[in-house]
């Protein structure tokens, strides 16, 4: 069975007999993409052999999302920079990273105990974004220790220099960092448009009910070939 249209899916009930939402503007001169926190750190696992018990369980719960972000995601997003970097079109990347050795600047939400109690010096292996999507050339990244990389950053300043409306965002973790930064996109008047194929949550469960919660009041939902699909449409158009 074939998939729904993209106006069609990911509605929530708020928006469940909305009429159908306008195409974003898809301008080459006012359309970024943000890549969000695909660091080092959470691609990293410990070796399956020797572990057992609780540790085994959790180790093979977080598989379906190492295998989201190896077979999909990484290489999803390093098609769209492919897409956009041959376009000319401008690309930016998002991390978590502290200025300090010992975090002691971070915001609370990483200091809390837990799986978002995070450390990352920026000069650090763990802190650096993945090989395989590594910033080209003067593409500007921005670090931050907070989950929005609008609020915890200059990156308002430099979207409003650079003459950027809309924002392509895609990274993890769906229904956090992700939805941090495109829910303060949306309130600062920023169209933003998230590609749900190259997203990923810890499970796709919480992937799917995030993308529902964003959906069509926050940002535009839809996947990567229907992106491409948009903006060849519009080029053609203009």
């Amino acid at each position: 069975m074939s998939k729904s249209h993209w106006k069609q899916r990911n509605r929530s009930l708020y928006y469940a007999t909305a009429p159908a939402p306008d195409d974003p503007v898809l301008d080459p001169a006012t359309t970024a993409l943000l890549v969000i926190d695909v660091q080092n750190t959470y691609l990293e696992r410990p070796a399956r052999a020797g572990l057992t018990g609780a540790e085994l369980a959790h180790y093979e719960a977080w598989t379906p999302f190492h295998d989201r972000m190896h077979a999909q995601v990484i290489p999803g997003i390093a098609e769209a920079l492919k897409l956009f970097r041959g376009k000319g079109m401008e690309v930016l990347f998002a991390r978590i990273a502290c200025q300090t050795k010992d975090g002691r600047e971070r915001s609370l939400s990483q200091k809390k105990p837990g799986f978002n109690n995070l450390l990352l010096p920026k000069d650090e292996h763990a802190s650096q974004i993945v090989p395989a999507l590594s910033p080209v050339g003067d593409e500007i990244v921005v670090t931050k220790t907070t989950d929005s990389a609008l609020t915890g950053t200059n990156l308002r300043l430099i979207l409003h220099n650079l003459g950027i409306r809309t924002l392509v965002c895609v990274g993890i973790f769906t229904d956090q960092c992700v939805s941090s930064t495109v829910r303060s996109l949306a309130d600062e008047s920023f169209d933003v448009v998230v590609l749900e194929d190259l997203c990923a949550a810890a499970s796709l469960d919480l992937h799917t009910q995030e993308l529902a919660i964003l959906n069509m009041i926050y940002c535009n939902v839809m996947d990567f070939s229907e992106f491409t699909a948009l903006l060849g449409a519009q080029e053609t158009a203009r």
